[in-house]
């Protein structure tokens, strides 16, 4: 990893403070969420954002899609400043799976077509990439014309994730990919992203809390607490017991303090 050439983004001291609202006095204090991150990822790298509740994890998701702007630092993509790229633009480079999977009134037809609409892509290219990773992901062609009060939670997340993937970005963002399915499915999907990876190329950061579904997963480890970044490294470098035992202490300080 560390012998690539060059990274796909970069983030220089990164930090997000949010703004609350005081009972008492006129002050807006700030809560920070994220504070002083830096690293580098690479194209082909699959990294998994570990953490306790509350660490920051998925701000710093919001951050990279530019749903949130950063309170201080700077981040880059392919050497371009990340303000200087238009949302839009950046989008379609950098797509966040959020864990919210709704369809907004939409047929699942509707919601995949949408994103590729927009681009002017022309509706056989449509069809191909729709048809391409619903049989990826295992989805059944009566789906199509389903709304979201017609499909469980774990199809709503499939659904969701097809969503990200048929626009086929440079960096995919994922915010818990799997906290609404099975086992068995939750494997299978990992294995389609292993696969997605090794065949365009993608980059792909995954937020999960699940360490043994990043330990499969994952060629580099990002472990956040408090809004800090503890931990990057490589997963042949990560000693996971020890990682286990910080993260259910972590999960204890926290809960002990509320």
């Amino acid at each position: 990893m560390e012998n690539k050439q060059h990274y796909l983004l970069k983030l220089e001291h990164v930090s997000y403070a949010e703004k609350l609202t005081a009972q008492i006095s006129h002050k807006l204090p700030e809560y920070p969420i994220l504070q002083d991150i830096s690293f580098e990822i690479y194209q082909g790298d699959r990294v998994a954002i570990i953490g306790p509740s509350g660490a920051g994890k998925s701000y710093l998701l919001r951050i990279l899609n530019r749903l949130c702007e950063p309170t201080s630092g700077k981040i880059y993509l392919e050497n371009r400043e990340y303000r200087q790229i238009p949302v839009i633009e950046l989008r379609q480079s950098v797509t966040l799976v959020g864990q919210e999977s709704k369809l907004l009134g939409m047929s699942v037809r509707e919601a995949l077509s949408y994103p590729l609409v927009l681009r002017n892509l022309p509706k056989p290219q449509i069809q191909q990439r729709i048809s391409y990773w619903m049989q990826q992901l295992h989805i059944a062609e009566d789906w199509l014309g389903r709304t979201e009060t017609q499909l469980s939670s774990g199809q709503q997340q499939l659904i969701n994730l097809a969503r990200g993937l048929v626009i086929q970005p440079k960096i995919l963002l994922l915010d818990e990919p799997t906290s609404n399915l099975d086992n068995g499915t939750s494997y299978r999907i990992l294995e389609v992203l292993s696969q997605l990876q090794e065949k365009h190329q993608i980059t792909i950061l995954m937020v999960n809390h699940q360490l043994d579904i990043a330990q499969m997963f994952c060629t580099r480890l990002l472990y956040l607490q408090q809004g800090r970044l503890i931990t990057n490294q490589t997963a042949s470098q990560v000693n996971w017991n020890n990682l286990q035992q910080n993260l259910k202490q972590a999960e204890a300080d926290d809960d002990f303090e509320f």
